[in-house]
């Protein structure tokens, strides 16, 4: 009976899109067409502008997951983060809707105005708001969608496995339904109303998530890993000069705990933290910690090996993010400078180009769990997926070639508007569709798959790291694109007649050389994760011991009579069960 409510609960997540998802920061990634347009912004500003303020949503998803683990917990920080987004959203469509609050239209495009001090403020103001928002909902939304699956089944890990493709999928879809006509709705009819919309759909969706509060899992907040972390450092470091190695006499502080991670001989280092070097100085009497900076449990050692051990996949997911970040700001740009004409009487707007991503990332993921893995399961006799390493190779080989192909797009594209002299080229907008179906396959293989293994190698007291973990990395690809932009706009200038990029014309520069860049960096990247980077990547999940130990004991031995209870085991770990009532 009480798998059966656990699964009920998991269905009902699974099955609602604002449970997973109920944020709005996606509804405005378009935003740097408004600011083009609005607020007369463009070259290195411009995309700067986008590219920090993007950054800075993931950055804010480590605060987020240190308030919901140590105070809030999952459900009220996504509700808060939520709220949040909202206000945001409330205030960008008031940008739209107020003329005072941005500047004058551009009557001459080399020498429109520009914002002033205050303008600034109200737009800078609104997108801290979706920050604030994004920090609460990015860490939690994975984690409290995973924890609606009982992994102590097999069909709880089953369901977990689909999870993520399907929580991609699922919002990937409701984007491009609304964004279709939004976005249509913002170049070619009003950006108030553009805006408005978007922020209706969150209102909406927000009510949707409260109305399922009474179906969920909740678990308790029981403090932050990321003090434990510094800790076990500190403490590792103050006994710097004890040996850890086999065959030393070593006691070590190993309280018992309901659920504990398995003892892992990597990072020995590490160990050092719970070496007891000093008892009468170090345990009270009752065998706890006079200092935690001083001697830590092995469970906190090995709950920072586990975040040690998905960095260098972090890495290669930094390099593979960063091609991806280039269809949202200078592939629209390229999108702006392109005939937009699609039959004699349409107009495809720049923004939906980013449309050709989320289908691409769709379909995969549509084929993948619906045909491949049907097929492949059949001929094998047994489940078959592709492997973690496999997807994240494929992602990386993707993220070259869109790169490969965005350059030689805009070396033709650049040489027509040349040829005729024109700041628009003739050259169709839709000869950019290859590479943003490019850069959705390789958000389809190596994000999923790399937002998966964050997700699979930490303990379930770690999930919400594990999400502030993936949006971090998205965050660090951001930065690093910005610091490289920047650098080759200053290293060109100096050295050049004119700089590969900046300024509001791209037909002078050279963007065609800044892709083959990235894509020397992918390159560097494949060799890189096939070489070391993959030796991290595992397809099981973390191993912890003690009553999920006793209870597959129980079951071999078929003494089911012995088996706890599964209420009484969510009540040991701080999960609140439903209210039926």
């Amino acid at each position: 009976m009480a798998n059966n409510i656990h699964s009920s609960s998991a269905s009902t997540v699974e099955q609602d899109p604002s449970a997973k998802k109920p944020g709005g920061w996606r509804a405005i990634k378009y935003i740097l067409v408004y600011l083009q347009n609005n607020y007369n912004l463009g070259g290195v500003l411009l995309v700067n502008i986008v590219t920090i303020w993007s950054g800075s949503n993931n950055i804010t998803s480590l605060l987020g997951a240190f308030v919901s683990d140590a105070y809030l917990g999952r459900f009220r920080t996504l509700l808060v983060g939520s709220i949040a987004s909202l206000l945001g959203m409330l205030m960008m469509t008031l940008t739209a809707g107020i003329h005072q609050l941005r500047p004058s239209s551009c009557g001459d495009p080399p020498h429109c105005p520009q914002p002033q001090g205050w303008q600034f403020c109200v737009l800078f103001a609104a997108l801290t708001l979706l920050s604030i928002g994004a920090g609460g909902i990015r860490p939690c939304n994975i984690a409290f969608g995973a924890d609606q699956f009982d992994t102590t089944t097999e069909k709880g890990r089953a369901q977990l496995e689909s999870f993520f493709n399907w929580w991609y999928f699922s919002f990937t879809v409701a984007l491009l339904v609304v964004l279709t006509g939004v976005v249509y709705i913002q170049t070619n009819v009003s950006w108030v109303l553009g805006f408005a919309i978007p922020t209706a759909c969150l209102a909406f969706s927000i009510t949707l998530f409260l109305l399922g509060r009474r179906c969920y899992i909740y678990i308790k907040p029981e403090g932050s890993v990321f003090s434990d972390m510094a800790k076990v450092v500190v403490a590792a470091c103050r006994k710097r000069g004890y040996s850890v190695e086999p065959g030393c006499e070593h006691n070590y502080y190993d309280p018992p705990l309901m659920i504990k991670l398995k003892r892992t001989n990597r990072f020995k280092c590490l160990d050092r933290a719970a070496l007891i070097t000093e008892p009468s100085h170090e345990l009270q009497e009752q065998g706890t910690p006079k200092n935690g900076w001083r001697l830590c449990s092995l469970q906190q050692v090995e709950q920072l090996k586990c975040l040690i051990a998905i960095l260098p996949v972090c890495v290669s997911g930094i390099a593979c993010f960063i091609s991806m970040d280039q269809q949202n700001t200078f592939g629209i740009l390229q999108a702006i400078q392109m005939n937009k004409s699609v039959g004699p009487h349409f107009k495809m707007p720049p923004a939906w180009m980013n449309l050709t991503s989320m289908l691409a990332l769709s379909l995969w993921i549509l084929i993948y769990e619906r045909l491949y893995i049907p097929v492949a399961t059949k001929i094998a006799g047994k489940v078959k997926r592709l492997t973690l390493q496999q997807r994240i190779k494929t992602g990386i080989v993707m993220s070259i070639l869109c790169m490969l192909v965005a350059g030689s797009v805009e070396k033709r594209r650049r040489e027509l508007a040349l040829k005729h002299d024109s700041f628009v080229s003739p050259m169709s907008l839709l000869t950019l569709l290859p590479q943003y179906a490019l850069s959705g396959l390789t958000e389809a293989f190596a994000a999923v798959a790399i937002m998966e293994f964050f997700t699979n190698q930490m303990p379930e007291s770690m999930r919400t790291v594990a999400g502030a973990a993936f949006f971090l990395s998205l965050s660090v690809a951001s930065y690093v694109s910005s610091l490289v932009i920047n650098i080759i706009h200053r290293v060109t200038k100096r050295t050049g007649n004119s700089p590969w990029l900046g300024g509001h014309d791209l037909n002078k520069n050279r963007l065609d050389y800044y892709y083959y860049i990235i894509a020397g960096l992918g390159a560097v990247n494949f060799v890189y994760f096939s070489f070391f980077a993959s030796h991290f990547v595992v397809n099981t999940t973390v191993v912890e011991t003690g009553v999920k130990d006793v209870q597959l004991e129980n079951v071999v031995a078929g003494n089911s009579a012995n088996l706890p209870m599964r209420e009484s085991i969510d009540e040991e770990k701080g999960l609140e069960r439903p209210n039926t009532s």
